[in-house]
């Protein structure tokens, strides 16, 4: 549709065409009397969206100004910014240049000041080619003979105004969808009808449940799709098993977190005679279950992901799947696409094989018992014999003996349970160091950001919010993952196949030096031109402040400055891992673009690697579509993750008015600071409650300079702060000086 669309405005704009009416244009382009409708349509679209015009005449000519698509992103303060495509800079649009466009509308865009050293370019929505939302969630506020909804979007741009008549069931705060039925214009506030009411604000779940309707969440399986999911079984065929390696006698594990329940990747490493090592990564083979065009593909690309909201997840394939046949759950035979490596001493891959299998998963490991055997290892006073008669006698000497200082760590019952695979797991941890040097030496961003642990009761209220532990155990599967998707994305990348890349762009120069101005504040700068952007330059500002009480901030603000990593059909590299080639290969069951590879690996392996012309045309072309369509739904389900987040830090927060505590100053802005607390919970400190004191915002350093007595608050700053407000409804934590 989109070719055809271009070979019109190719004519029209081509500088020998002279103005013709639809008819004209349709005896020019030899257009069959049964696609005529479809060509009106076609130049309907056209001059819609302000490419070509007509003139009295009704003849289509092209339109002298040049109008840019993109999407609009609404302030609360009322300006806003047009994102557009394969642009990387955003267009500023003012209040009175908005047209009343909403947070989210597709936009055309005049520019009225072009960009400069000194600010974005300027410009005006000329229309509103698209609405995004016809539906809203919000607050319903009852005024008798009339209410209005408060969107929890709260750069929507306007409350909504209800007639009694389309109350429906809504009583006074309550949340509701609604639906609009008009759009704001000429001063007006949106018009709408409710048509489903979620329950009031504090009820408990509703908070998630709103979530999931403000972004369209698809939050059940439509039952057919159910249905074909069911047919899979909960067994293996054991016909499917011809042509596959059969590992079900090899000790594998899987490792992951407690609550994980779609287990989709195991490993086994092994130590060869040649003092190499062999590290064999298996993935669940959703490929053998969800086929192209099936409606469990179908679902599963509307979704493109699995969404982790706090106490629910959305996943991305019904749990007959996610939990069943393809979970390689322990005890259980399952199928595999595999991926086995020789590494050497230095953390090369020297070879590898890509095949499919049949395995039996072992033991399925948790991080925090893989932890407890490393650290049983490590603290022991002599060095422990790889023999695991040896460690089994250790085990009962040293224990009774209480020569192994390792108290909260030790757990006897895990311990004793896991004994016979201690040295199965010290030739993992063995092996991740070798692989994590070796990262590092290149340039790996071993970024210190630790995610919030947020723990609910029974009903899902917050109880308590703390860091996420990591520990070495989760490094462990973080390297072997990284490693098996270099090693796939590279061997796919020579041969030329039809794929799904994991990219990474390195980050505009203009974001360094904005860098470089808070990393003044500790003594730090990053060496960068223009033309050299090098990851390594980075990854020595990270080892310089680790260990440190900056360390967390530095780790933030470097982040900040990196692009978004996207999916796209060619390999342009990952700046973050310091990789020339990277691909998403380990987790098929909760990312699309991981089973799209799936079935293209199986196809090249099928035929032993002589694939036609027909098939690589037909995957190239889906690839460019699946990977815009996967990044898009990414982006939403980082967004609805990070708001889910927040609702709840806020809730957490609520209780907590006044209460006091120490914090880092984590970023520093033109109206205030922003302070985050041990617990990661970040809140607001506006200019009026950091004292009586006048304050300076010097842009040129970020930061904060008193005007009298010239206290200073810049980045990394300790301070101490007073919980001043917090608003669940708004999301939002507000701090004063204590």
């Amino acid at each position: 549709m989109e070719e055809q669309e271009q070979k019109v405005l190719n004519l029209i704009k081509d500088k020998d065409y002279a103005p013709m009416k639809a008819k004209e244009i349709a005896m020019i382009m030899h257009v069959p009397k049964s696609e005529y409708n479809e060509l009106l349509r076609i130049l309907g679209k056209l001059e819609m969206e302000l490419k070509i015009q007509k003139n009295r005449k009704n003849q289509y000519r092209p339109v002298d100004t040049v109008y840019y698509d993109g999407i609009y992103r609404k302030n609360q303060k009322g300006f806003g910014f047009v994102k557009i495509e394969d642009q990387e800079d955003e267009i500023y649009i003012a209040k009175e240049n908005s047209k009343n466009a909403l947070n989210g509308d597709r936009v055309l865009v005049e520019i009225i000041e072009e960009k400069n050293k000194l600010k974005k370019a300027e410009g005006k929505v000329v229309k509103i080619l698209k609405h995004e939302k016809d539906t809203i969630v919000g607050r319903f506020e009852n005024n008798k003979s009339f209410g209005f909804v408060v969107p929890d979007d709260k750069n929507f741009g306007t409350d909504i105004f209800i007639s009694k008549k389309n109350f429906g069931k809504a009583r006074n705060n309550h949340k509701v969808l609604v639906k609009i039925i008009k759009y704001p214009e000429k001063g007006k506030k949106a018009e709408g009808k409710i048509i489903e009411v979620l329950g009031n604000v504090n009820e408990a779940g509703v908070d998630m449940l709103s979530l999931i309707k403000e972004h369209n969440l698809p939050s059940t399986f439509p039952e057919p799709v159910v249905e074909e999911a069911k047919k899979c079984g909960n067994k293996i065929d054991e016909r499917d098993i011809i042509g596959r390696r059969d590992l079900r006698g090899d000790i594998i594990f899987t490792i992951d977190g407690e609550d994980a329940k779609d287990l989709d990747d195991a490993v086994k490493v092994t130590k060869l005679e040649n003092g190499n090592y062999k590290l064999d990564v298996h993935i669940a083979d959703v490929s053998h279950y969800v086929k192209p065009n099936s409606l469990l593909d179908q679902e599963a690309l509307l979704r493109g992901t699995s969404i982790y909201m706090l106490g629910r997840v959305i996943p991305m394939l019904p749990r007959e799947l996610s939990n069943g046949i393809c979970s390689l759950n322990a005890g259980e035979d399952r199928f595999t696409l595999s991926c086995s490596m020789e590494i050497n001493p230095k953390g090369e891959v020297i070879s590898s094989d890509v095949y499919k299998a049949v395995i039996n998963v072992t033991e399925r490991m948790t991080y925090t018992n893989v932890q407890k055997i490393l650290d049983y290892v490590n603290t022991s006073k002599q060095e422990i014999s790889s023999n695991t008669d040896v460690i089994e006698s250790k085990l009962q000497d040293d224990v009774d003996k209480e020569e192994l200082n390792i108290q909260n760590n030790l757990d006897k019952e895990v311990i004793n349970r896991y004994k016979p695979y201690i040295p199965e797991f010290k030739l993992m941890e063995e092996l991740a160091h070798i692989l994590k040097n070796k990262r590092l030496e290149q340039g790996y961003l071993n970024l210190d950001i630790p995610e919030s642990k947020i723990e609910l009761d029974i009903d899902g209220r917050v109880t308590n919010i703390k860091k996420y532990e990591t520990t070495f155990a989760n490094e462990i599967i973080e390297q072997f993952m990284l490693t098996a998707n270099e090693t796939i994305a590279e061997k796919f990348f020579w041969l030329d196949a039809p794929f799904i890349y994991r990219v990474h762009e390195k980050p505009d120069y203009e974001k360094v030096q904005e860098l470089n101005k808070f990393l003044f504040n500790f003594g730090l700068k990053i060496k960068a031109n223009k033309d050299n952007i090098y990851p390594k330059e980075f990854a020595k500002i990270l080892e310089e402040v680790q260990g440190k009480e900056e360390e967390k901030v530095v780790s933030n603000l470097v982040l900040r400055t990196l692009k978004v990593a996207r999916y796209e059909a060619e390999n342009q590299g990952h700046f973050g891992i310091a990789s020339k080639y990277y691909c998403h290969f380990t987790s098929p069951i909760r990312r699309y673009p991981d089973l799209f590879i799936h079935r293209i690996i199986s196809k090249y392996l099928e035929e032993n690697y002589d694939v036609g012309e027909k098939f690589v045309e037909e995957y190239k072309k889906q690839a460019e579509e699946r990977a815009k369509q996967s990044s898009e739904r990414e982006n939403i389900a980082t967004k609805v993750e990070r708001e889910s987040e927040d609702i709840k830090k806020a809730e957490y927060m609520e209780s907590r008015i006044g209460e006091e505590y120490e914090g880092i100053i984590s970023s520093v802005t033109s109206f205030g600071i922003f302070v985050e607390l041990e617990n990661t919970v970040e809140g607001l400190i506006r200019f009026d409650d950091l004292g009586d004191e006048y304050f300076i915002y010097d842009e040129e350093r970020k930061r904060l300079i008193g005007e009298h007595t010239k206290t200073t608050y810049k980045i990394g700053d300790k301070i101490k702060i007073r919980v001043k407000d917090a608003s669940k409804l708004l999301r939002t934590v507000d701090f004063e000086k204590a």
